[in-house]
């Protein structure tokens, strides 16, 4: 028994507890970055996965061993038809947190929309708007998006809020007024080569051991009764299982962000022909691409056909957008 061990490092990022089921399909973004443009607009964006595929271009990074030369980058192709400005809302810093200090809907007359919010915004309401802008520290626009509108079959649209960019508060709320009811592209909001970050619920995969959840070493094989569980849950005393002791559980399903993803491609699929998107057919699990759609590098959680919600790197790496020389796309 000399050379046996009575400590090891920890299996499986603590980062990452709980290790629940997301409880919704729609990933939630707490903080949003302002690029401190001098125009508002939208801070973020969003659209439905499709597939992963190869895209051929060259090589920008400086100081790099490829640098000019062709390089295959595995990327992930995202539908992103536009987004609908339904409402506004702002908030106010109390001792507590955020403070709802108004919401304002806009007139539509679809019939998912109405049981979601009421028309309220009526004559003399951006009076009263205005009339709070001292009180005011975030303004957020309330957006939907139609899965229908990216060819899914779920009618029900997604509406969640994004912050407005902007220089003062009052530019904002009248960005968001002027656009009531109006639709935002792709284009509008983010540009070729730049970082986005990217967050959406992953692949669920059910509930697995503590090998495959967290990573832990199976036991000898001359180990008693078991080979792929712990050898110990914890001492004797106190008779308690500490949350950090790795056990079977939900894996998979979860709420990720990934930071810095390039743009490499914005456009669309029927008023470019540059690249063809579109296999025949249509794709695996998705269809046929009918509208606008980004390819970024990189792969990006979640199953095709699920929501994913972009908004500007909160971790920049650079602030120099140079747009990729793309050779060619190659649709597995």
């Amino acid at each position: 028994m000399g050379h046996r061990k009575y400590s090891a490092p920890r299996r499986g990022s603590m980062a990452f507890y709980p290790r629940v089921r997301a409880r919704s399909l729609e990933s939630r973004i707490r903080t949003w970055a302002d690029p401190n443009s001098e125009k508002s607009s939208l801070l973020g964006f969003a659209g439905y996965k499709v597939t992963n595929l190869n895209v051929l271009s060259v090589d920008d990074r400086e100081k790099t061993p490829n640098y000019g030369k062709n390089i295959m980058n595995s990327s992930t192709l995202i539908a992103t038809p536009p987004l609908k400005i339904i409402g506004i809302r702002a908030y106010a810093e109390t001792t507590y947190g955020k403070s709802v200090i108004f919401d304002a809907f806009a007139k539509d007359s679809d019939k998912y929309l109405s049981k979601k919010a009421s028309f309220n915004f009526k004559d003399g309401k951006l009076e009263e708007i205005n009339a709070h802008v001292d009180k005011i520290k975030h303004v957020v626009a309330i957006v939907s998006s139609y899965p229908t509108s990216a060819s899914l079959s779920q009618k029900k649209p997604f509406v969640w809020e994004i912050a407005i960019g902007g220089t003062d508060t009052k530019s904002k709320i009248g960005y968001v007024v002027n656009n009531f009811g109006k639709q935002v592209n792709i284009r509008d909001v983010f540009e070729t080569g730049q970082f986005i970050d990217i967050s959406a619920i992953t692949r669920g995969k059910g509930v697995e051991g503590p090998i495959t959840r967290f990573g832990v070493k199976r036991k000898q094989h001359k180990s008693r009764k078991s080979v792929r569980a712990l050898g110990t849950l914890g001492p004797i005393s106190p008779a308690v299982v500490t949350y950090t002791v790795p056990r079977q559980g939900q894996r998979g399903f979860h709420q990720r962000t990934e930071y810095n993803k390039r743009i490499l491609i914005i456009s669309n699929s029927e008023k470019n022909s540059d690249f063809k998107i579109n296999p025949k057919g249509g794709f695996g699990h998705y269809g046929v691409v009918k509208n606008d759609y980004i390819i970024v590098k990189g792969s990006v959680p979640g199953v095709p056909k699920r929501l994913v919600k972009m908004r500007f790197p909160i971790r920049p790496g650079s602030k120099k957008v140079v747009e990729p020389k793309v050779l060619e796309v190659l649709v597995k």
